[in-house]
Formats: C-alpha cells, sequence, structure tokens
C-alpha cells in the first residue's frame, strides 16, 4: 500500500477558486469572493429586496452567478462609491438590477462622481447633530449599520433558539 502524499493544492479554498463561474455560491464562498464578512450578506438580504439567494434545507444559502454581480454591483456602490445604503437602494429603484450587476461586472459607472449628498437616514438630521464634525455622518452611518447587521444575526439566533426549543427530541443543547 503506498502512501502518497497530499497534493497542497486540493484545499477547500482552492476548490472554490476554481468552481466554474456559472456554479453557485455558498454563503462562505461568496463573502471570501466579495471580501466582505458573511453577516455583511446576511445584513444586506434585509436592505435590499433584490437579493435572493436560493435556500435550500436548513436555511442554507446559495448565491447565484447574477446575485454575485449583484452584491459586486452594491459593493461597490456602498464600499467604492461611498453611497448608503438609502442611496444605493435609490440607484436600485431608479437605474434597475441589471445596471447594478453591470457595475458589479465592471461594465457600467455610476455617472456621478459623488454619491448624492443627502441620501442618509433623516434621523441624522436632528437636533443636536450640527456640532459635529463634517466626518462624523459616514462614521455615525457605519456604526448604524453595524447596529443593523448586529440586530439581524441576534434575530437569526433568535429564530434558531425558538426552533430547537420547539422540537420534540429529547437531548443535550449548546
Amino acid at each position: 500500500m503506498s502512501l502518497a502524499a497530499a497534493d497542497p493544492r486540493d484545499t477547500p479554498d482552492r476548490a472554490a477558486q476554481e468552481k466554474s463561474a456559472t456554479a453557485f455560491r455558498t454563503i462562505k464562498e461568496a463573502a471570501d469572493e466579495l471580501e466582505v464578512p458573511q453577516h455583511v450578506l446576511r445584513f444586506w438580504e434585509t436592505r435590499f429586496a433584490q437579493v435572493r439567494p436560493v435556500k435550500r434545507a436548513g436555511g442554507r444559502r446559495y448565491y447565484r452567478p447574477d446575485d454575485i454581480d449583484l452584491l459586486k454591483g452594491i459593493r461597490s456602490l456602498l464600499h467604492g462609491q461611498g453611497y448608503t445604503i438609502k442611496g444605493a437602494q435609490a440607484i436600485l429603484r431608479e437605474k434597475g438590477l441589471r445596471f447594478v450587476q453591470s457595475v458589479g461586472r465592471g461594465e457600467a459607472e455610476i455617472a456621478a462622481a459623488s454619491p448624492p449628498e443627502n441620501d442618509g437616514p433623516e434621523e441624522l438630521d436632528a437636533p443636536g447633530i450640527d456640532g459635529l464634525p463634517d466626518d462624523a455622518r459616514p462614521v455615525l452611518e457605519a456604526v448604524l449599520d453595524d447596529l443593523y447587521a448586529c440586530r439581524s444575526i441576534l434575530n437569526d439566533l433568535q429564530r434558531l433558539s425558538d426552533m430547537d426549543a420547539s422540537t420534540d427530541e429529547p437531548g443535550p443543547h449548546p
């Protein structure tokens, strides 16, 4: 019996990189390709109705190539162009899904060099905000986005906990 050394190139990461362009991606593979954490993708699903990965048994998400292009476009708007979520939603509404997907593929660009000035939440225009430095608004919006992501994760955990508590199977629970 021969013990051949395993090929170091045969790793899960390599397998994901060698997938066909038409193959569906798991949330981990999509997050790796987009260079964002998985919870960000789950959060974007709550903020962009157009992001609808296929869900299999157990809630496992599979992203189609068009989903990946859309997510790349959203990432470009949010991270590359500096749009807020509200601003990116407006672009999707005004220019359409195909346009944002083409932005994700690098085939189209946003005409305006900078995002609209007034696309943030109205709550940030409340009294008392005037005394903050100009660069505080993007920081506050980023914190708000993180809080929404945390709330989404907590809701998912609560649903899992509720499902776990409703099972009739006896046994230890983690």
